[in-house]
């Protein structure tokens, strides 16, 4: 209960861009409805203790019932191959994706990255469920220097190519703060727990989350 009072305290400090764009409406999912969390480390919660990863959090905020498929290393190249299996399993009615920072990191041209998402996107789609995109920063010796990473524009193109919603900003800013990382690529618990609360507000603007 107190875990519960500390994120939803949060909400308010959660930084989201484009809260004035039109943004599409996503149908409510209630509580214990199946969520796919598909990532690498920083799905799985690398920098932090059990229990204390995103989309743990945000089953607590939410009362979803959220399978963590983040892999540590994965790659958006990578994980379309092990998607489908995930999504015949669980058939969820949710996929909130959050992937690529390893191919940043890898060299990967950003045109070849964002037709990963797409395919990914695509394919959890197709499956019946509801997609969320989560942008990742693209980190570069200048974002590093000036300590203000920011997602790479392949998420917002692709959102707006496929008609999904997006999550900005929200992991990008916790990069920003140190207080917030483990290390330079990982947030903390107290990072967990502030993007948790970032994707949360952003799916309540959506009117998929209560």
């Amino acid at each position: 209960m107190k875990r519960r009072v500390f994120l939803s305290g949060l909400l308010g400090a959660a930084l989201l861009a484009g809260c004035g764009r039109d943004l599409p409406r996503l149908a409510a999912l209630p509580a214990e409805s199946v969520v796919l969390a598909f990532g690498d480390s920083v799905t799985y919660g690398t920098g932090a203790s059990e229990g204390e990863d995103w989309p743990s959090l945000l089953a607590d905020l939410t009362g979803w019932d959220i399978v963590n498929a983040g892999i540590p290393g994965d790659t958006a190249l990578a994980g379309q191959h092990r998607l489908p299996a995930l999504l015949e399993e669980y058939s969820p009615a949710l996929v909130v994706v959050e992937i690529g920072g390893n191919d940043f990191l890898r060299r990967r041209a950003q045109v070849e990255v964002k037709e990963d998402l797409r395919r990914i996107v695509r394919m959890a789609r197709d499956s019946g469920a509801q997609v969320a995109l989560v942008g990742v920063p693209e980190l570069s010796l200048l974002s590093a220097v000036a300590g203000r990473p920011s997602d790479a524009p392949i998420y917002a193109e692709l959102a707006e190519e496929e008609g999904v919603p997006l999550v900005p900003d929200v992991f990008s800013d916790i990069l920003g703060r140190p207080e917030l990382c483990a290390d330079r690529i990982h947030p903390n618990a107290a990072g967990y727990a502030r993007m948790a609360a970032g994707i949360h507000a952003r799916l309540r603007e959506l009117g998929l989350a209560g």
